[in-house]
């Protein structure tokens, strides 16, 4: 069965088989206090008794067997940990019992480290009893939790609930510990053997980060897909920011698309400049453009006219077409978003691909980091740069960093000197990121000297009073180059005669992937960013 798309917004779970392990014997104690027979379900039984004097003693001695067999019950260590992890993901809670609800809170009493208010919604079996025949528990605790019944998940060993969770449209999680349970016979989203099982569904279930996609789910995406076409010579990847197809027996087409999101100043300028840059890095020419344009209601037509002329003027400086796009106004987004296509072309013989690596290349960075990220934040946060110190005159100097966005000056240096195996654009993430997404792409460790890593001081300062790390911050403008050892100082010379600074900051090492940092020649840890820094800032 194939998985439906998942936004889980709470999670219920049934009480026993998920929170407690209620053994048989504890099951039968409790049928025989109230006369139940061992074939039939507490809960059938007390429904088919009359609502009469006898039915509430049933209900009397049954809760009194109850908080006798909950004082010997256990936490489950597992569970507790789940609920943690539940909890840190801003999920909301909520259980469905059988037990009544002075039993249910006893057991909840018992977990110390969850706070009785993080159990928003109790149904105990007072609820359960009063429920019309066609009433939907489920749909019952999704009202309470005033949310959506698709944005719940309900996680049970019972199959009845899994039912009526399919016909309440919510997400089905069973817990089966034996799978014993037949997909044929049964339909749900999900099957589990043990509650940890859940993490995995949540991780997959809750929204992301903004920034982009984590490098761990591209890489589980992208190994569901078979690539065997021979015209595609390089595949989509992590760390690979283009695709190479052979349209001619000589010559390459190279592709790229990337959105803008982060900036709303000058967004044309990025747009063509950060996907000319992927270009670049393959060795190729970008040469035709198309861009799909979103703006928020209320967006004037001067606004997009500015835009429009931003693109139309970038393109013209790079020698590149806009051969097409979309303008859209729409509620979708809140801010302008420019999600852009550029395509070049290299010939076969001169394409530069990563896996050409080998161990002993230098690895260079022109520039320094987070060029990109310190005219965003110069550009977009000024007001606030000015409150905590800074002068216009710095602003200003650390917004004429867009004009220093393009890697197209360098990246052509690099591709016609002999020795270039490989080029990486610094982009979300910063160099951290950009170092790991070079490692993997190219199959081999890296050896970095944090020392050696150039870092304008405009952009320390920046990050100093906003406390964000530069080495985690957007950095297109910055290109990392690996070169064969003979090479170097001719890249360096030439690079540095078009007037840009060029850094050697480590090396290329053995087979694998990962990222070996070094600090006045001591191992020490390489920062890794979950999401871009400049994402603490919006």
């Amino acid at each position: 069965m194939k998985n439906r798309p998942i936004h889980i917004k709470a999670v219920l779970f049934h009480f026993s088989g998920t929170i407690v392990q209620q053994s048989q014997q504890t099951e039968k104690k409790l049928k025989a206090a109230i006369g139940c027979p061992l074939e039939t379900a507490l809960i059938e039984y007390i429904q088919n008794l009359p609502k009469s004097a006898k039915r509430k003693q049933v209900l009397s001695d049954l809760e009194a067997q109850e908080l006798k067999a909950v004082a010997k019950l256990n936490p489950d260590a597992a569970f507790l940990e789940t609920i943690q992890f539940l909890i840190s993901k801003n999920l909301r809670l909520g259980i469905i019992s059988t037990m009544s609800k002075k039993s249910a809170r006893h057991v909840l009493q018992r977990f110390r480290s969850i706070p009785s208010a993080d159990i928003e919604v109790i149904i105990s079996r007072a609820e359960v009893l009063q429920l019309a025949p066609e009433a939907n528990l489920i749909d019952i605790a999704a009202e309470k939790m005033n949310i959506a019944a698709e944005n719940l998940m309900i996680v049970t060993t019972n199959a009845s609930e899994i039912q009526a969770g399919q016909r309440a449209g919510a997400i089905t999680v069973l817990v089966d510990p034996h799978r014993k349970s037949k997909p044929i016979a049964l339909t749900r989203d999900f099957g589990i053997q043990n509650i940890q099982e859940l993490k995995d569904i949540v991780r997959m279930g809750t929204p992301l980060p903004a920034g982009k996609l984590p490098n761990n789910l591209l890489r589980d995406f992208l190994n569901q897909f078979i690539f065997s076409d021979p015209t595609v010579l390089i595949n989509p990847g992590v760390g690979e920011d283009i695709a190479a197809v052979d349209i001619e027996s000589k010559e390459v087409l190279v592709l790229k698309s990337d959105p803008i999101t982060l900036a709303t100043d000058s967004i044309g300028q990025y747009a063509v400049l950060v996907n000319a840059n992927d270009i670049a890095t393959s060795g190729a020419t970008p040469k035709w453009f198309l861009t799909t344009l979103f703006f928020p209601c209320g967006t004037t037509a001067s606004q997009i006219q500015h835009v429009v002329d931003d693109l139309n003027v970038f393109c013209q400086r790079l020698g590149i077409i806009l051969c097409g796009g979309h303008t859209e106004i729409t509620d979708a987004v809140a801010r302008p978003v420019i999600a852009g296509m550029m395509a070049g072309t290299v010939s076969k013989h001169d394409l530069i691909d990563k896996r050409n690596m080998e161990k002993g290349d230098r690895i260079f960075l022109t520039k320094g980091v987070a060029v990109e990220g310190t005219a965003i934040i110069a550009r977009e946060f000024g007001a606030r740069l000015k409150k905590m110190g800074m002068t216009a005159k710095e602003i200003d100097q650390c917004s004429r960093f867009l004009d220093n966005i393009s890697v197209m000056a360098e990246a052509r240096i690099a591709a016609v000197t002999m020795g270039t195996s490989a080029m990486h654009d610094v982009t979300e993430g910063g160099l951290a990121t950009a170092l790991e997404e070079l490692s993997i792409a190219g199959s081999h460790k890296i050896k970095i000297y944090i020392d050696k890593i150039p870092v304008f001081p405009e952009t320390r300062k920046i990050s100093g009073l906003l406390d964000i790390d530069p080495l985690g911050l957007i950095g297109s403008g910055s290109l990392l180059i690996c070169c064969r050892k003979e090479g170097c100082d001719k890249l360096m010379a030439s690079i540095r005669d078009a007037g840009i600074e060029i850094a050697c900051i480590g090396e290329v090492t053995d087979r694998g992937h990962g990222v070996n940092a070094y600090r006045k020649n001591r191992l020490v840890s390489w920062p890794a960013f979950e999401v871009d820094e400049i994402t603490k800032l919006f």
